[in-house]
């Protein structure tokens, strides 16, 4: 017969720590972890994310929240077994306001979260983005496509902080023997997001729902893939059950213009908005579509939530806001 310690924690629930806890995608991430029966330390310093976002999980008793910028040590008594790497300012708006913020965050801050990866003989997840792939001269983006990005243009502070990242995360894994988890995350939308935090599924929701005019950058002719949140976060936990160490797409191949994208948003919102056109920002990539092979082949995952629901529930959220 087991000694009772032993039985005890093999009963135990897994642990997880969430870092970025309070961001869009962090808060989504950690209730599912909570519905699948995780105890969740989750944390955050709040330069993106936002107290509403976890407000819900107050007195959650398998829930536990650390103030403090993962930049610093991380220092945790209780037995981890996952990392979850999620903290990084990840729109426009945010990290050319939090350039050396930005930097920081996928290079020490992915530092300190492997070393407790590490110390704990935790699994470790990085929630890498297809910005490293850049201005893409592949399509659709296969994870062993090595890029096209300006590390000294304004995004760069975001792209090269990603592959940063990446590339620690590597070295630990064939240094160190952690056992590590890449996914790179494509455009992702969904309640809580940010009205005006700079990504086009806000801007062009928050245009809509005042009857503005939405602003397409270039001649509209640019693409992207939408996401809905609940599945991107479904394929990542899949990802870090896994054992796959090299990187993986997680997005949704289906391809839309930026007018395009822009017209069914004024449908979807019954808007009397017109389409204005802006010059392109620096760097903005011309395509962006995930070759989804590997999620298919590897996690038996694919994108169920078609864009239109996906949308609706989305612009209704936005509506209740205040």
């Amino acid at each position: 017969m087991s000694p009772p310690r032993r039985r005890a924690a093999a009963r135990r629930s897994p642990v997880s720590v969430v870092t970025g806890a309070a961001g869009f995608l962090g808060s989504h991430l950690t209730d599912l972890l909570l519905a699948r029966g995780h105890r969740v330390i989750g944390l955050d310093n709040f330069i993106t994310g936002r107290i509403e976002n976890i407000a819900h999980l107050a007195g959650h008793r398998q829930f536990k929240f650390v103030e403090q910028d993962v930049t610093e040590f991380l220092f945790l008594e209780e037995p981890v077994d996952y990392i979850w790497h999620f903290a990084s300012p990840a729109s426009p708006v945010d990290y050319l306001e939090y350039p050396i913020q930005t930097l920081k965050v996928g290079s020490l801050g992915t530092h300190k979260a492997l070393g407790l990866a590490r110390h704990k003989g935790a699994r470790f997840l990085l929630a890498s983005t297809s910005e490293v792939y850049g201005d893409p001269q592949v399509h659709p983006q296969t994870e062993d496509y090595w890029g096209h990005v300006n590390p000294i243009g304004p995004r760069g502070c975001y792209d090269e902080a990603k592959r940063f990242a990446e590339a620690l995360t590597m070295a630990y894994h064939r240094e160190h023997g952690v056992a590590t988890r890449i996914v790179r995350i494509f455009n992702t939308y969904g309640p809580r997001m940010r009205l005006q935090d700079g990504r086009v599924v806000p801007a062009f929701i928050s245009q809509a729902l005042r009857n503005k005019p939405l602003t397409v950058f270039g001649d509209g002719t640019q693409t992207r893939s939408f996401c809905y949140v609940a599945d991107l976060v479904e394929g990542i936990y899949r990802l870090m059950l896994s054992a796959e160490p090299l990187p993986v797409n997680i997005g949704n191949p289906t391809e839309l213009t930026m007018l395009q994208f822009a017209e069914e948003i004024i449908r979807l919102t019954g808007a009397r908005s017109r389409v204005v056109y802006r010059p392109l920002p620096q760097d903005d990539p011309k395509q962006r579509r995930p070759d989804i092979t590997r999620a298919r082949t590897l996690l038996k995952w694919k994108p169920r939530v078609a864009l239109a629901d996906g949308l609706a529930r989305t612009i209704e959220y936005f509506r209740n806001q205040p």
